[in-house]
């Protein structure tokens, strides 16, 4: 059997990794893709590690993106993302990865895909294809080249880089819905979910950056200032996280049951708690102060804690902060900046939004965000022939 030559980059983006691929480079034909994207990051891994796989064997790290040019007129690259599970043979392609976004401007200047000034700042509009939004990346540029080493640190990021500023363009439709379906979609700001083992439970349910469950911390008998070591060894907790997210995603109108939210749509509603700010040490032994955030939040990703915050994540609670009458906003209200500072595992974010109510309906025009991205290896996947 020989094995199959694919040109292909490994980037980070914000605190996520993952395979970067040009569209062209890829089988057209869509079973034999995901056959081979699956090879490429070694899913399904029966042991949990990725050893025969490029997978970094998380929810952070187990990730594909895939760019062309784009045909539309407001876009010039099309980026779908794939996010793959460690132990079964699934792409999630239903939603977007906002921390692999940054890498994404980077790399399609490389690819040729978009021209850029030899210095100053790209401007790279980027179409989201799954989730039909548009993106606006700014990457700095220096002698020709993408500027990827500078002193912008990343809470989550061990070491500085350059930084990427990303405005996430009508992330969330207004209230009575547009492109991409309803910000709120049952119509409430907050819905009362009923959870078996757990009973009534508020929740915000928001599609902003990708579709996102909010509920309070304590609700889930937890404080807001947890890591992963807290959570992600507790079957318990983890399983009374699954079941309010996979009634989330019912009450969207994303699945029909819990059961094909949890088998068939894993990426997709994200969950999140969130919770007043309180004093906590972060997963490198920062202390984080109360006065330096407005909001503790925390979210699940592929059945587990995430280490840090998706950027996805973060889009979606600039949006909630934004909008009154939501859990989220009830904590922590916009600041009179525009901006909301907010601590997770590994440290603190700031993110803005621009948002503004219209003869009683309320819509965000935008959030925007800074990270960091770097190519980390750049040549060939080498994958089984079928």
């Amino acid at each position: 059997m020989k094995q199959l030559r694919i040109p292909a980059v490994y980037m980070r983006g914000g605190t996520s990794k993952g395979v970067f691929f040009r569209k062209e480079d890829l089988p057209s034909d869509e079973a034999e893709r995901e056959r081979v994207l699956l090879r490429v990051i070694g899913s399904p891994d029966r042991y949990g590690k990725h050893t025969d796989g490029m997978g970094g064997a998380t929810s952070s790290t187990s990730k594909i993106v895939i760019l062309s040019k784009s045909t539309r007129p407001d876009s010039d690259v099309d980026y779908l993302f794939g996010q793959v599970a460690i132990d079964a043979p699934v792409i999630d392609w239903s939603g977007n990865c906002g921390n692999l976004t940054t890498a994404v401007g980077p790399f399609a200047i490389d690819a040729g895909y978009v021209a850029a000034p030899a210095d100053g700042t790209a401007v790279v509009r980027i179409w989201q294809a799954n989730i039909q939004k548009r993106i606006v990346s700014h990457v700095p540029m220096k002698d020709g080249a993408v500027q990827e080493l500078g002193d912008f640190g990343l809470d989550g990021v061990a070491f500085p880089a350059a930084e990427v500023r990303l405005e996430f363009l009508d992330p969330a439709a207004d209230e009575e819905g547009g492109e991409g379906g309803a910000m709120f979609p049952s119509g409430n700001r907050i819905d009362t979910l009923d959870v078996p083992g757990v009973g009534a439970i508020e929740a915000t349910l928001i599609n902003a950056g990708n579709p996102t469950v909010f509920v309070d911390a304590a609700r889930l008998g937890l404080i807001g200032a947890e890591l992963q070591k807290d959570i992600n060894g507790n079957p318990k907790i983890l399983a009374l996280a699954e079941a309010v997210r996979s009634h989330g995603a019912v009450a969207m109108g994303l699945v029909k049951t819990p059961q094909e939210a949890t088998e068939k749509r894993q990426h997709t509603p994200k969950l999140a708690f969130v919770a007043k700010p309180a004093a906590y040490t972060a997963s490198d032994g920062k202390s984080v102060t109360p006065e330096s955030i407005d909001l503790l939040a925390r979210i699940f990703s592929m059945g587990v804690l995430h280490h840090a915050m998706t950027g996805t994540g973060a889009v979606a609670i600039a949006a909630a902060v934004a909008i009154p009458g939501t859990v989220v906003s009830r904590l922590a209200p916009m600041g009179a900046d525009g901006r909301v500072r907010f601590g997770h595992p590994s440290g603190i974010l700031s993110v803005g939004a621009e948002a503004r109510e219209e003869a009683g309906r309320w819509a965000v025009k935008k959030v925007m965000m800074s990270r960091s991205a770097r190519r980390l290896m750049e040549g060939w996947v080498r994958v089984p022939a079928a």
